[in-house]
């Protein structure tokens, strides 16, 4: 079994996670951001994840540092689950559409960690979910996982179907990418 855990604790948030790659698609627990939950239930309905999550954030200032962290720890126990990365297809992509919006990931479990977004929204907020950190969780997921991941959101016109879009999207991508194979790294220098 595939999983990370890990504790991070400062003064603006702690936080104790464990990330199962290979679960039934399973969130327990709260980042204290509805709509944020909701986009983590999707990731982990979507990519047949199980993630266990104990958080409390300073969210009487905003939602910033416990969205950040969040992707910070998320990313970190990616890593950890992955280990070398060895025996995984490595690579994935993913449409989805969300009624009206469609959005897309495509990602690479390379080691070499760099975020490619390209999305739009009209709106500061959806519900208590500031729109600017949808892309800051991302590349801190990104950053301390060590993959390469492009999102974008092609058209839409609800900020709720755009975000939910990409989760969506990013959660089929990761499940293709960390799908385990019977061969060794896949990278022609042999390591990633």
């Amino acid at each position: 079994m595939r999983v990370g855990k890990i504790e991070r604790n400062t003064k603006e948030t702690r936080i104790s996670l464990s990330w199962n790659l290979d679960g039934e698609g399973s969130y327990q627990g709260t980042c204290g951001v509805g709509f944020f939950d909701h986009m983590m239930h999707a990731l982990c309905v979507h990519g047949g994840f199980d993630i266990d999550l104990a958080m409390k954030g300073d969210l009487e200032v905003d939602c910033h540092h416990s969205i950040e962290d969040l992707g910070i720890v998320l990313g970190m126990a990616l890593k950890e689950a992955l280990q070398d990365k060895g025996g995984i297809r490595r690579y994935g992509s993913f449409y989805i559409p969300m009624d009206e919006a469609l959005g897309f990931c495509a990602l690479d479990v390379s080691g070499r960690a760099f975020l490619v977004f390209d999305a739009d929204f009209a709106n500061p907020s959806v519900g208590t979910l500031d729109c600017c950190m949808v892309k800051e969780f991302f590349r801190a997921l990104a950053f301390q996982a060590g993959i390469t991941l492009h999102l974008k959101v092609l058209y839409g016109e609800n900020d709720h179907h755009k975000i939910e879009a990409i989760f969506k999207a990013f959660a089929h991508a990761l499940r293709e990418a960390v799908t385990e194979t019977d061969k060794g790294v896949l990278s022609s220098k042999g390591v990633l």
